[in-house]
């Protein structure tokens, strides 16, 4: 049996960054993991460049059943925080739109960082372990395949269900379960629409296409792009609605964001010899406008149409309405909404309130963020102000 100060359930973004912060205060740490390497999810992230961060990442754009949780966390460890650790490793990044950064490399730097990071202040980290029974008297026991571990502090960084192909589990909630933490309800976030009926056969054969797109529900909408796929809907601006839909609900779609109410009208005075398909087809791809397009109308000039017909085709263009009949579930999701309750944490340690030494960090608490970076400053800074406690 080994005994150690802290033991992190997870290499990830969350249980990295706890343990390299809990190594530089002199804490001896040991990170666990069922993974082959560390930190999987960082590397498949933005497309293998690691959308590390987002500029923008106030607790507004957090999603968690206490809007305000986030916040102390989000203070403390800022983006520009984890800017000055990639200057430090020298590696170099670039900013996209709203916000977001990216490496100009590869998600590998950020792990190789990472991992540099815990090797400097004496981590260890061991993966491929299988991680056994979880207990505790005075302190935390750990039951793996190599040996039992005793801890002072046991942190829960296991993520939550989203990509399940990467090894996701209900680990860190049933440990946090089995401790008398109450959960949120959970439910795959920043994921694919699934439609059915009419609707799924108005985009049949679109797969592929795409456009820049309005996203409503709830009372927030997304501006940026969706794409049509052979079940339904994705994009950002789906995945990011995604988060906010509930089931049996609807999303409005504005597949015309850019354009002026009465837009057609406009054409049909200015133009009244064009197409009406034509007309469409120089705002929209040719094939999406074809789908709303009446079946008499195709072939007709504008000027040709009936102003209320016209004034029907904007509203439903500006105004599609689906009813989503379902999503494409953890498989496809990002993340995953809901987890532990934060009203069971400190939001200054992120320690269970009434289990001293038990701490629990990123995905799989109830805080997610919306799509472009959010994520990942959740993780690293809720990591942070654990390993500053545990």
């Amino acid at each position: 049996m080994q005994d150690t100060d802290v033991v992190i359930l997870g290499a990830g973004a969350a249980g990295l960054m706890c343990a390299l912060t809990a190594g530089r205060r002199g804490r001896r740490v040991v990170v666990l993991d069922h993974a082959r390497q560390a930190g999987e999810k960082i590397l498949i992230s933005g497309g293998g460049r690691c959308n590390f961060t987002n500029r923008h990442c106030t607790p507004e754009r957090f999603l968690s059943a206490n809007p305000h949780f986030c916040r102390s966390a989000l203070a403390r460890y800022t983006p520009r925080d984890f800017i000055d650790m990639l200057a430090r490793h020298r590696i170099a990044w670039h900013e996209k739109t709203l916000g977001q950064l990216f490496c100009d490399g590869s998600a590998r730097q950020i792990v190789a960082m990472l991992l540099a990071e815990c090797s400097a202040v004496g981590v260890d980290i061991r993966l491929q372990q299988r991680i056994g029974a979880v207990s505790r008297a005075d302190r935390f026991r750990v039951e793996t395949d190599a040996g039992a571990i005793d801890a002072a502090s046991l942190v829960l960084a296991t993520g939550g269900l989203s990509i399940p192909k990467l090894g996701a589990s209900g680990l860190s909630h049933d440990l946090a379960r089995r401790f008398g933490l109450t959960l949120t309800a959970i439910r795959p976030g920043l994921v694919p629409l699934l439609l059915g009926g009419t609707e799924l056969a108005r985009i049949a054969g679109l797969a592929g296409v795409s456009a820049r797109v309005g996203a409503s529900c709830d009372g927030i909408r997304f501006d940026e792009g969706m794409v049509v796929t052979h079940r339904g809907l994705s994009g950002p601006a789906i995945l990011q609605i995604s988060s906010f839909w509930r089931a049996g609900g609807a999303v409005q779609i504005d597949l015309l964001p850019e354009s002026a109410r009465g837009f057609l009208h406009a054409r049909k005075r200015a133009r009244p010899k064009a197409g009406l398909r034509g007309v469409l087809g120089e705002m929209l791809s040719q094939r999406l406008a074809d789908a709303f397009l009446p079946p008499d109308a195709a072939g007709r000039p504008i000027g040709a149409m009936a102003d209320r017909d016209l004034a029907a085709l904007e509203m439903a263009l500006h105004a599609w309405q689906v009813r989503p009949t379902g999503t494409e579930g953890y498989a496809k999701a990002e993340v995953t909404l809901g987890g532990i309750a934060t009203t069971a944490l400190s939001q200054r340690t992120m320690q269970a309130n009434a289990v001293p030494g038990l701490f629990a960090i990123g995905e799989a608490v109830d805080v997610t963020g919306w799509l472009g970076g959010y994520n990942f400053q959740w993780a690293w800074a809720s990591g942070f102000v654990a390993g500053e406690a545990a």
